[in-house]
């Protein structure tokens, strides 16, 4: 596990579309990570927009996400949520069918889907990834979106497409 932020990538240029899929679930932690990511999208990609879709819970993000990259693909798409572990297994069992939709989505769109839908043991752990500055994983999750933005159009320059088994990446 990181104990900290990765360096920021460099600034994304052109003017692209992000969309960030956030949980209302403990709403305190959610709100933070979602603040810190638009903050730091804001200084990686100054000409971006980014629309937010706030969803019940966790359990609702891969739905939300599917949806979006169905009718009009954003550059990227940032998950955003907190579930903290219980007494009961309820909480591994949402933090892996999330993680698993996630990755498929992914995968099926050509689109990067940023996860940061945490599973934490208790609102200490949740305060140090969401609020707290060094380990702030929504900025990780911004850093991570615009890294991977720059890395598809570097790819879209360099490589010629072939349009009959690719999706245009470009939003």
């Amino acid at each position: 596990m990181s104990t900290a932020l990765p360096p920021k990538p460099r600034m994304i240029g052109p003017k692209v579309r992000i969309c960030i899929v956030a949980s209302k679930y403990n709403e305190q932690f959610t709100d933070a990570l979602v603040e810190n990511a638009i903050e730091e999208l804001g200084e990686l990609v100054p000409q971006g927009r980014v629309d937010l879709i706030r969803v019940p819970g966790a359990f609702e993000i891969p739905v939300m996400v599917a949806t979006l990259l169905d009718r009009d693909p954003p550059a990227c798409v940032i998950a955003l949520g907190l579930i903290i572990r219980g007494s009961t297994e309820h909480a591994d069992l949402v933090a892996s069918s999330v993680t698993d939709a996630l990755q498929q989505l992914a995968v099926k769109s050509l689109r990067p889907v940023i996860h940061e839908v945490l599973l934490v043991e208790d609102e200490k752990q949740a305060y140090a990834r969401c609020i707290g500055a060094q380990l702030n994983r929504g900025k990780e999750a911004a850093r991570a979106a615009a890294s991977m933005i720059d890395i598809f159009q570097e790819l879209d320059r360099s490589m010629p497409r072939n349009t009959s088994h690719s999706k245009h990446r470009n939003a």
